[in-house]
């Protein structure tokens, strides 16, 4: 629950947030009279790109030896890559509303995956910023996020909740804040999404476009196009170094971690999403997981042939990320959720040339809830002041960010619910990791990720690291104070 003084703050902001949107629209005809907008030289694009669960070694481009991913290749070959880029909340529907907003999942309220999370109306996303500076701003995809269809789109083309049936979802149809339709379709999803999205593009306009293209693979249940039916079919996927150790006799492992119902060919309880994936082997989600990701890849492919021709390729950003990482056998574990490594943990790639340097990249860590403040950033448009991400338009420059996070905080809060996994918050230093499952029966994990990437040495309750384990607590209390949680039901 918010004190007095949180919901006095969301007051402030939510105030400032709709003041920012009416200033924004009063001057869509005129983008010089946005601050900060340039007058002289062509606003940008914008394409956004995202898939499902998509860790960043499922990728040709990071040395994946049996997934070939050349058009998603491209973008950070001929762009940027961020490697060290993650979300914070693991979570699909809170992640999408942190990469809209700029802003915390405790912020938005949009802290779980119940369909009824909405964005308010008065948080400006940042395509209703674009909107109002004279963009034309599109979705086509999984929506997930509450009553997003009524927002402000020129296109709409989504569907809601988790997941749409892979060859027969129902998608809703509209624009300008109206739901027009809501049908069934036939044909696998992400190639109708993407066929409807390049047909949007090709349509004639005089203002700049911002395209939101959401893909659902690669999401449970994982179920492939017909064409990829024989893929992979005679290749050994190789198990995690962790995949047969015992949680339940691991030394150091809390009770949260090694109890959570998200292990493959595990038991499942009552609150299980994904009964018909326990039953199923590494191998075969490992290689369902990747023929989503090459469908994927060969409509990003048809994506780059129509900007091509449209003579559009060079003049548009062009954004590839995902809502979270994904668990394939670490652990013995799949889905997301937790704060490790493999959860958290997503592709960063960006692409805009006179801009970008080819083949360039960055080593500092980034968040999705520095997308929307970048692509305000790139097109000239003020960010507003409570945005919580940062802009990566200097690093995309080649400048080197002054003052840049050292730290950041994760929040989890969708318990009980499907998995089993404990509401949990935690921060992320660029050498060390310390979570916090803060409801009764309290634990902790500390990880030395500098000597220990794999997470495989709780150094919680270890003399030796008690002061740093102080400092980390304390600067978890910090870091709420500076993102406005104001959750007085737990408290370090």
């Amino acid at each position: 629950m918010e004190d007095n003084e949180g919901k006095s703050s969301r007051r402030t902001f939510l105030k400032a947030g709709a003041g920012a949107v009416g200033a924004l629209a009063l001057g869509s005809a005129s983008p010089q009279n946005v601050a900060g907008a340039a007058t002289q030289t062509p606003r940008p694009n914008f394409i956004f790109i995202t898939t499902d669960g998509h860790r960043p070694d499922a990728l040709g481009l990071n040395g994946n030896s049996i997934l070939q991913t050349p058009n998603i290749d491209r973008i950070g070959r001929e762009g940027m890559q961020f490697h060290n880029s993650f979300v914070v909340n693991a979570l699909c529907l809170p992640s999408r509303a942190s990469a809209l907003t700029g802003l915390y999942s405790h912020t938005t309220g949009c802290i779980d995956n119940q369909d009824s999370r909405a964005i308010p109306a008065d948080v400006p996303m940042f395509t209703d910023l674009l909107r109002g500076a004279g963009y034309e701003v599109a979705l086509f995809g999984k929506a997930h996020v509450g009553r997003l269809g009524e927002r402000q789109w020129d296109e709409y083309f989504g569907f809601p909740g988790a997941a749409a049936d892979y060859f027969w979802p129902r998608i809703q149809a509209g624009s300008r804040g109206k739901i027009e339709s809501n049908e069934v379709y036939e044909g696998y999803v992400d190639d109708l999404v993407a066929e409807r999205a390049i047909r949007w593009l090709k349509r004639k306009r005089e203002k700049p476009f911002c395209l939101i293209l959401w893909f659902q693979s690669p999401h449970a249940p994982f179920f492939r196009a017909r064409r990829y039916l024989d893929l992979y079919s005679s290749v050994t996927i190789p198990k995690p170094v962790t995949f047969d150790d015992d949680l339940r006799g691991y030394p150091g492992k809390p009770r949260a971690f090694a109890d959570a119902d998200n292990k493959i060919g595990g038991p499942y309880t009552k609150h299980s999403a994904t009964k018909d994936n326990c039953a199923r082997s590494l191998e075969e989600i490992v290689k369902d997981y990747y023929a989503g990701i090459a469908d994927v890849d060969d409509n990003l492919g048809k994506l780059f042939q129509a900007l091509s021709d449209l003579g559009r390729l060079d003049d548009t950003v062009m954004m590839f990320s995902s809502d979270h990482g994904f668990f394939l056998g670490e652990w013995r574990m799949y889905d997301k959720r937790f704060m490790h490594e493999p959860s958290i943990r997503t592709p960063m790639l960006v692409r805009y040339p006179g801009l970008i340097q080819p083949g360039s990249s960055a080593r500092q860590m980034v968040l999705n809830t520095d997308i929307a403040p970048t692509f305000l950033e790139l097109a000239g448009v003020r960010i507003p002041d409570r945005v919580q991400g940062r802009s990566l338009a200097p690093m995309l420059k080649g400048e080197e960010p002054q003052s840049w996070r050292k730290d950041w905080l994760y929040e989890y809060y969708e318990y009980p619910g499907p998995h089993d996994v404990r509401k949990n918050r935690g921060v992320r230093t660029e050498r060390y990791k310390l979570i916090h499952y803060y409801e009764p029966p309290e634990e902790f994990e500390l990880y030395d990720l500098q000597e220990d990437p794999g997470e495989l040495h709780n150094l919680y309750g270890e003399t030796r690291y008690a002061t740093l384990t102080r400092d980390l607590r304390q600067r978890i209390r910090e870091l709420r104070k500076e993102t406005g949680d104001h959750d007085t039901a737990s408290t370090l």
